[in-house]
C-alpha cells in the first residue's frame, strides 16, 4: 500500500487533453514545428499568429489567444498524432495540404531549415494522409515556388 501511494505521488497521472477541434489541432501542430529545433522565436510566433488569423478569419488578439491555448495543448500532448487525426477528421485532403504548407512556413520562418523539422514534417504528412506529390506542393507553396505536377505515362498494351 505504501509503495502504491509513493508511486502515485511520484508518477501522477497526466492531465487529460481537452476535446480537440481543428483550430486547436492546427495551432498545436504549428507550435510543435516551431519548437522542434529547440528554439521558439518571435518570427515563428508571429508567423503562427498570422496563419491562424488568416485561416480562421479572426483578429490578431483572437489569433494570439488561440496560439496561447495551442501552446498549452502542445506542451501537454505526448505527440502530434492526435492533432493530425483531428485535422484528418475535419477537413479534406487539399486543406490538409494547406496545413502542411503552413507548417513549412513556420519551420522556415527563422531562416534555417533543420533535420528535426524535416523529420517532423515528414511524419506529420504521413499522419495527414498526404502523398509525396502533396508534400512537394506544400513545401513549394510555403517557399513561393511553382510546382509542376508529376504525371505518369499511361500503361501500354491495355
Amino acid at each position: 500500500m505504501l509503495a502504491d501511494l509513493l508511486r502515485r505521488l511520484t508518477h501522477p497521472r497526466p492531465k487529460p487533453l481537452p476535446e480537440l477541434d481543428a483550430r486547436l489541432a492546427l495551432g498545436a501542430l504549428l507550435v510543435r514545428i516551431a519548437k522542434t529545433d529547440g528554439t521558439y522565436t518571435v518570427e515563428e510566433i508571429s508567423r503562427i499568429d498570422r496563419i491562424l488569423a488568416k485561416t480562421f478569419t479572426i483578429n490578431p488578439v483572437q489569433a494570439a489567444r488561440l496560439r496561447a491555448d495551442a501552446e498549452r495543448l502542445e506542451h501537454d500532448a505526448p505527440d502530434g498524432e492526435k492533432f493530425a487525426e483531428a485535422i484528418v477528421k475535419a477537413v479534406e485532403a487539399d486543406t490538409r495540404e494547406g496545413v502542411l504548407a503552413a507548417m513549412w512556413q513556420v519551420a522556415l520562418a527563422d531562416g534555417v531549415e533543420r533535420p528535426q523539422e524535416d523529420s517532423l514534417l515528414a511524419r506529420t504528412a504521413e499522419r495527414l494522409d498526404l502523398d509525396g506529390d502533396a508534400v512537394a506542393r506544400a513545401r513549394a507553396a510555403a517557399t513561393g515556388q511553382t510546382v509542376v505536377p508529376r504525371m505518369t505515362a499511361p500503361k501500354s498494351g491495355s
